[in-house]
């Protein structure tokens, strides 16, 4: 039995995931494909655009055998801590001989290469990363810039296409999970798969390959799901027409007043506990939050050529969902991923299932009323705030769509 992982956000599933989950099984050969997703929020710091459930349904349709969720630590963290906790997730399951993840370049030997430099920091490195960010540029462009003058520097022959590599945002974060795969000496076997379509930030459609956000971008503005039907497979489709304006489309905007009352809330003693606000980002929040509008203009308000608009939304999100530094401290400080939750699996895959049960390090989570029984209190304290995360999610359902009452522990798991 040869088992693949894919790391993915599926916001919303479309052509460009099929393609990546039927060359998965083509270049690897594997019998099943475990993907680890993230659930209510994504890494851009925003909510997904349809609850998790429905996308692993989206997931299951495509040809995907079982969908674990990400803890939200994790999916809402950077870059290096979304790939740490889905790494480490995978490889915990002890079964995963492969992952296989998109990039803009496609060249997996040349993105091992600037992972291991990475992972091997020289004083060199560090002094031009640092010399950088004092000059107020934001952290990605100042590590790019390091990377360039030290791969300019190293054995490696470079050219202006391994200078783009550092700066295209599958790349970047390809090389986080290689970091990762090194510093646990897993078994795991990594293979990249060349991006197609249009780009990540791209907001235009193309015919059939369009990215996530343009498909976000074009329902948004023109309300209209049938634009949109040639850029997911036909059974994705089928199952958001199904759910459009039932339970999606969500933005960030329809979170503006629970995060202003928040922000509010806890004016007076800053933000600064929160996972990746600084001391002068917590000053900034309270001295502009008379000026709040929405969450979309205040993540505008608040960005600067040091801090990006993704990282500030990143830190409001944390705000919103209480998740602080000193959590993520103890995950990192002890087990980094202490269960692994499953929201969907097919039928036939009942094989894998019982695999991973039979040989995972860590307790699978099928019902969340049975996590106490197998969880300590520190491990169930992370799953608790992935339901927190949930509950907030639902309760803008409830007010947006008028959804009936929604309570995490009472939702089972998809069964396609």
């Amino acid at each position: 039995m040869k088992i693949a992982g894919i790391i993915a956000e599926y916001n919303p599933f479309h052509n460009g995931h099929q393609f990546h989950i039927e060359e998965t099984k083509k270049i690897t050969g594997a019998d099943y494909i475990v993907v680890v997703m993230s659930g209510n929020f994504t890494q851009r710091g925003v909510p997904a655009f349809c609850d998790k459930f429905l996308r692993t349904q989206m997931a299951l349709a495509a040809g995907a055998d079982l969908v674990l969720e990400l803890p939200v630590c994790y999916a809402t963290g950077s870059a290096e801590y979304f790939a740490k906790g889905a790494v480490t997730l995978l490889n915990k399951l002890g079964c995963i001989d492969f992952l296989c993840f998109g990039s803009e370049c496609g060249d997996i030997q040349l993105l091992s290469s600037i992972s291991v430099l990475l992972n091997n920091e020289t004083p060199e490195f560090k002094a031009l990363l640092k010399k950088q960010l004092s000059k107020g540029f934001n952290f990605p462009k100042a590590r790019s810039y390091a990377l360039e003058k030290i791969l300019k520097s190293s054995d490696i022959p470079v050219s202006d296409d391994m200078i783009k590599v550092i700066q295209s945002p599958n790349n970047l974060l390809g090389i986080e999970y290689l970091r990762i795969l090194n510093q646990l000496n897993s078994s795991i076997t990594p293979y990249t798969i060349t991006r197609l379509g249009s780009g990540y930030h791209d907001k235009a459609l193309i015919e059939n390959l369009s990215s996530a956000t343009a498909i976000r971008t074009t329902l948004i503005k023109e309300k209209n799901l049938l634009s949109l039907k040639s850029q997911v497979p036909s059974l994705v489709y089928t199952l958001m027409k199904k759910e459009y304006g039932i339970t999606f489309p969500v933005s960030h905007n329809d979170f503006s007043s629970l995060l202003h009352y928040k922000l509010l809330s806890e004016q007076h003693m800053g933000y600064s506990k929160y996972l990746d606000v600084t001391e002068e980002l917590s000053a900034r929040i309270s001295n502009q939050l008379s000026a709040f509008v929405n969450f979309d203009d205040f993540c505008d308000q608040l960005k600067t050529k040091e801090v990006t608009y993704s990282r500030i939304s990143r830190c409001l999100l944390h705000i919103l969902l209480n998740i602080e530094k000193s959590h993520l401290e103890s995950y990192l400080a002890k087990e980094t991923i202490f269960y692994a939750r499953i929201l969907g699996f097919r039928k036939e895959s009942s094989n894998l299932l019982a695999t991973i049960k039979k040989i995972t390090s860590i307790p699978v989570i099928t019902k969340l009323a049975d996590a106490s029984n197998v969880l300590t209190t520190d491990c169930l304290l992370m799953l608790e705030r992935d339901i927190f995360a949930s509950h907030i999610y639902h309760l803008i359902l409830l007010n947006k769509f008028h959804e009936p009452a929604y309570n995490e522990y009472r939702e089972n798991i998809i069964i396609y």
